[in-house]
This record gives structure tokens, sequence and C-alpha cells, in this order.
């Protein structure tokens, strides 16, 4: 997904910008970057690959060569960034978070008119390059932005450090957070808000979908409104996001705990005890076993140090080893025992498996019992790169469906629908694949609740399918805004 930190400042600002945006490493796994605009005007910027190390190890040596009073960073889960880009409106640099979907219908057009992209990964141009030079179509700053962001299918919020400030505008439909923070003589701006108080910034506000402002030492300028409708990421809550960071006035660990309650609310199953898939599976378990009565346990610690990160490894036999290395079953708590496990969710569901099998086999426990704190996952993302690398196909709800339905993906409204018939078959698969006493995921309905937003604001595309249709958007370019169903069709 990525994340992003920025902070124009009276004074030298670096060791600001490196440790808040440090605060956004679990957003990313493939680059680190920072830039950094010094009083004499020049830009300095250094990326590096994180993908087997941590932000913090391979910065620290840069801290020295930079200097400045504005500057920002970035961790992202794919391209490199931040990029120095010079135009008719002058250098900056150029931080995005988001996907570009029509990339290559844009580079097409781009290059029809004779342009060049320096910045290949593969043989894909790196979007935020091209992001870049939408921005640079504009007669401004503040209208490159906006042309940019009415050219994305997908999403994209974005950070521009220039020579006037830093400019920040959120995703469109604000489908990311983008939180404003202030302190003497400073102001940052983040998506997480969990990076702000141990560098002495108070939350100020968050931008609204689609809006632009110009943060100086002095003060927020704003150069575009924000647009009514929003489609922020209803997995900010449930996964992604950290648990002391707050968006649209909800915090996470609130919500995690809410949707663990509601989980339990809706069970009746006998179990000896509750415990969570660390890290974000805690905070719904404590949830469960609040509302339920049921002690909570640790029967899986977490080792950090040098695990940090099961996705890590762009190869699947070394992603599975990390992600057992990571986890350190407590035998003495699951010898013998019905245990209840909450987890965020579950996407393919191969680790779990494994994880399951080492509880009966090598453990001793007597049943285990799963509840993940949001619905079957039927559609890939294409908004956030959540699960870029994988495809559609091998989500567990579709693994299952497929064999339901002879190999072919049909009735996906009625799969997602948790009252139907189907929907219990698909889940019944899953479970027996899986080897569990029992599964029961959470309805949207109850997730929607504990997020405590307007349905309408939430995106919940990756579990239902449905996308807003809106007129500035590509793909529905004239329609008005409105909920779009899916067909049947493979996502």
């Amino acid at each position: 997904m990525g994340g992003f930190f920025g902070v124009s400042s009276k004074e030298d600002c670096i060791r600001d910008v490196f440790y808040g945006t440090d605060y956004h490493s679990h957003l990313g796994t493939q680059r680190g970057g920072m830039a950094a605009l010094s009083n004499d005007g020049c830009f300095t910027h250094f990326i590096h690959d994180i993908r087997n190390a941590q932000f913090r190890s391979k910065f620290e040596h840069d801290l020295n060569r930079m200097s400045g009073q504005n500057a920002i960073g970035v961790i992202s889960d794919y391209e490199d960034q931040p990029l120095i880009i010079n135009s008719r409106h002058g250098r900056y640099a150029i931080a995005t978070v988001g996907v570009v979907q029509n990339a290559a219908a844009l580079e097409t057009e781009a290059c029809r008119h004779g342009v060049h992209f320096s910045e290949m990964s593969g043989n894909e141009v790196n979007p935020t390059e091209l992001i870049a030079h939408l921005i640079n179509q504009g007669t401004d700053f503040a209208d490159g932005i906006q042309k940019a962001q009415a050219a994305i299918d997908g999403s994209s919020s974005i950070l521009l450090l220039t020579r006037e400030g830093i400019y920040a505008a959120r995703d469109r439909l604000g489908r990311t957070p983008v939180i404003i923070g202030k302190k003497e003589g400073a102001y940052a701006v983040a998506l997480e808000s969990c990076s702000f108080p141990n560098l002495e910034f108070n939350y100020k506000r968050e931008l609204g979908p689609g809006e632009v402002v110009c943060i100086t030492p002095d003060g927020v300028v704003q150069k575009k409104e924000p647009d009514t409708p929003m489609q922020i990421c209803s997995f900010l809550w449930i996964y992604f996001g950290y648990p002391a960071s707050t968006y649209e006035g909800q915090n996470a660990e609130d919500v995690r705990n809410r949707c663990g309650e509601m989980l339990a609310r809706r069970d009746n199953v006998e179990a000896d005890c509750v415990c969570g898939i660390p890290d974000s599976g805690i905070a719904h378990a404590i949830g469960y076993a609040h509302a339920s009565g049921l002690p909570y346990r640790r029967a899986f610690v977490k080792y950090t140090p040098t695990w940090p990160r099961s996705f890590m490894p762009q190869n699947q036999q070394e992603r599975k080893r990390v992600a057992k290395m990571k986890l350190i079953p407590v035998r003495e708590i699951i010898n013998g025992k019905r245990l209840l496990f909450c987890e965020d969710s579950i996407v393919r569901g191969t680790q779990l498996q494994d994880a399951i099998q080492r509880l009966y086999a090598e453990y001793g426990a007597k049943e285990v019992h799963m509840r993940p704190a949001c619905p079957p996952l039927l559609h890939g993302c294409k908004f956030l790169n959540f699960s870029r690398s994988r495809s559609v196909d091998d989500l567990a709800a579709r693994t299952a469906i497929k064999e339901l339905e002879a190999g072919e993906y049909k009735h996906l409204e009625e799969y997602a629908d948790a009252t139907t018939q189907r929907y219990r078959n698909m889940v019944e698969v899953i479970r027996k694949r899986l080897n569990l006493t029992s599964l029961r995921f959470q309805t949207l309905d109850d997730m929607v609740q504990a997020i405590g937003l307007p349905r309408e604001k939430l995106c919940t595309y990756c579990w239902d399918g449905h996308e807003p249709a809106c007129a500035s958007c590509p793909t529905h370019r004239g329609q008005p805004l409105n909920i779009k169903r899916r067909g049947s069709g493979p996502a």
C-alpha cells in the first residue's frame, strides 16, 4: 500500500521526517525514500531497498548528508520514490500512495506526444513519474494535481516538495487518509496519525477527498476544496492501519476491539480461551474475549527482532518459512485445549493452513476455531495495491467457489451474501480445507457497524465488488455518483 510523511518547519526537519517516515514502515515492503530541500534551494534525495532490512537501518547514514526546513519521506510497496522532477513549474520532489490502473493507456498517450520516461521497472513505467508527468500539464501545481487525479483510474494521494512549500493532496475519493499535524514552528502531513505524538505534533485535521493544500511553517493554505463523496479503505481499520492511528474519527484499535465484540455476540461456540493471530488479530481477540467472558491467552508469540514481515520475500516457499519462523507456539497453552482464534482476514489461507496443522500435530490442540474479523475476500483490490502480486484466483473464497461451481466463478453476489446457502457452502469448503473445528466470518453489516462510518463512505470492493461510479474518473466520466454492482465474472 505505502505511506508518506512530510514536514515544513522554521528549523531543520530532517530527523522529524526520518522518524515520521519510519512510523509508516508497516505499510510497504519494497522501497523507502527521503527528499529534502536545503536552504540554498538544492534538492537531496535517497532511495533504498527495504525488502530485507528496516527503514531506519538503511537511512541512518544518510541523515548527516541531508539538511533543510522542508522534507518528505515515503515507504513504497512497489516503485522507487520520491523522485526529483524538473518541470515548467520548477523543480520538485514527488511521493505518491495508490495505484494507477490505466497506467499503460496514459503512458501510450504521453509517448504519442513526445514524452519520455526514465524511471522503468521491468517493462513498466514508474507510476510516480507518470503522475508527475500529468501534474506537469497543469497551469500550476494545484491545477496539475487535479488534472492528474482526474485522469487516474485507481487512486492517488500525493506529496510535492516545492520551493513554495509542501503540496499535499488526498485521493479523489479519499481511499487513503492524509492528516495534518502541528507543533510550534512546524506543520507535518502524514498518512498515519500515530506518527505525530512522539514527534510532538498535535493532530490538526484530515484533508477531505480530493482536497489540495500547500503547507509552510506558517500554516496550511487550501488550494482546492474537498469533494463530498468518500470511499475510504475499510481495511485500514481491519488490518493495514497501525493500532494507535485514527482515521475519520475512528481509532484502529477501538474498531478492532468492536469487531471482536461483534463476532462474540453472534457466536455460541464452547472454547477454553481466545487467542489472536499476531499482530492485528490480537485486538480483535481482546474484543471477543471481553464480550464473551472467555480468557484471552497468547497461543502464538511473535518474534520481531529479525522477522518483522512475512510477505517481504518474493519466493513463496521463503515467505512460508519466514511466516513460520516469526510465530512461536506456546505448548503449555495449546496442548489439550479448545482454542478460538481471531484473525484480521483470510486471504489465501496457505500460511494459516500450515499453522493450524502444527497446532494439531505438533502441539496437541484439541479443537481450533477461527473467527476472521471481516467477510471472505472475493475480489482483488484495484485501488491500493493490496496483495498486488497475488492472483484473485488464489483467494481462499475464490478457490472454494471454483470447487463448488465446477471450475467457474458464478453467482458471486450470492456468495457475498451471508444469508444464502451458497455463502454457507463456500465457508464450509474453506473450513474443511483449513482443517478447522469451526469457521465463522464477520458479516459485512457488522464490520461496517464496528468501523462506525456510514457504509456509503467506505470502500468494501474486495468483499462485495461494489465500487462508485463518478463523473470525474476516466472509467465513468459523465455518470452520477452511485454504487455500481459488478457482474458475476472474475474481478
